[in-house]
């Protein structure tokens, strides 16, 4: 092959991933161990046991990618990997592994910030990618960012969230309705049988004009829960109708501001990033606020919105070609920011 082999390798929380990707576009390869059932009973990421099941996975989810691939580790031409943001003992196992394999083979190494791989799986599509300029939305369970992009890593930060990122307020409203974990696809589950505008939820106001805030919102879900709960456990329909309610909520106030954003930068084309872009209700309203404004919406297939390595190694492709390399002293940087 031509184009650049890159394998890629993604720890940064509960999923053991490793893929092939060549050119930055075609995904030869996308392996993924994930340890939700695990965590499930302790209602969220153990970060020490998170750990030690990425230590026992690494090794053979890297061997099952490159035979997946149809490659060899002498046929790939660099290794990306994340190295923020994410669990610090989790980041660790993942940068390990790559440097004794970049080490050994004498292949360059590429630490990718996550969230960039999260950008970048929209561009692992069959149909004709995303095109420049663009606002680009990430948000996840730490993050939820508003940026303006003209090329691959040159980013502009319009606005982000001042407190908890909507994929945590989601977390946090299914705790409130009795749901388990993950939050986020058990609220979009049963908000499909409830009304959306059945409980009124506040829209909160921020300084910043791309700005978002969930903090409130979450607490008046709990608030709503409690008050409701004093005559007796919330009914099925009364959860389900708080999870459509607060789920509208967030879902349009993200659709809102990225429209005002992309009206100001005046682009044509909107993407989605991170775990939360999976959510149906999520991508409905986008397009339902967007395409009124010839405004063109793109996303990644569900399981490239969630953690994998194939996002790391698409984003490790843009930094190859572009000539970044990462020294074998790369380390985990938790705290990681977008930009």
């Amino acid at each position: 092959m031509t184009e650049p082999l890159i394998l890629g390798i993604e720890s940064s929380c509960d999923e053991t991933a490793a893929a092939v990707v060549a050119g930055g576009r075609k995904v030869l390869s996308n392996i993924i161990a994930s340890q939700i059932d695990l965590h499930k009973k302790y209602g969220g990421v153990v970060p020490e046991i998170a750990s030690r099941k990425h230590l026992e996975a690494v090794l053979p989810v890297i061997r099952e990618a490159l035979e997946a691939a149809g490659v060899t580790l002498e046929q790939i031409d660099a290794i990306a990997v994340t190295h923020g943001p994410g669990l610090v003992g989790t980041l660790l196992v993942g940068l390990s592994a790559a440097k004794a394999l970049a080490y050994a083979t004498d292949k360059p190494l590429i630490g990718v910030n996550h969230l960039h791989g999260h950008i970048a799986a929209n561009f692992l599509v069959d149909e004709e990618p995303p095109q420049f300029p663009l606002v680009c939305l990430v948000v996840s369970g730490g993050h939820t960012d508003l940026i303006y992009m003209t090329g691959h890593g040159q980013m502009e930060l319009l606005g982000r969230t001042r407190d908890d990122a909507a994929g945590e307020a989601f977390d946090k409203a299914a705790r409130s309705v009795g749901l388990g974990y993950p939050g986020g696809p058990q609220v979009e589950k049963l908000a499909l049988l409830g009304n959306p505008d059945a409980v009124p939820l506040p829209h909160a106001r921020t300084e910043g004009l791309y700005d978002f805030s969930f903090s409130g919102l979450k607490t008046a879900v709990l608030q709503y829960a409690q008050k409701a709960s004093k005559a007796g456990p919330l009914s099925d329909q009364q959860r389900a109708d708080l999870a459509a309610s607060f789920q509208q909520a967030v879902t349009s106030t993200l659709a809102e501001k990225t429209l005002k954003a992309a009206k100001a930068k005046g682009v044509t084309q909107v993407i989605l990033a991170g775990g939360v872009a999976a959510n149906g209700a999520l991508r409905r309203a986008m397009r339902e606020t967007l395409a009124p404004h010839g405004i063109r919406l793109g996303y990644p297939p569900p399981i490239l919105c969630t953690d994998n390595a194939a996002m790391i190694a698409a984003a490790g492709h843009y930094l190859y070609v572009a000539g970044v390399r990462s020294a074998l002293d790369l380390n985990a940087v938790p705290s990681l920011g977008l930009l």
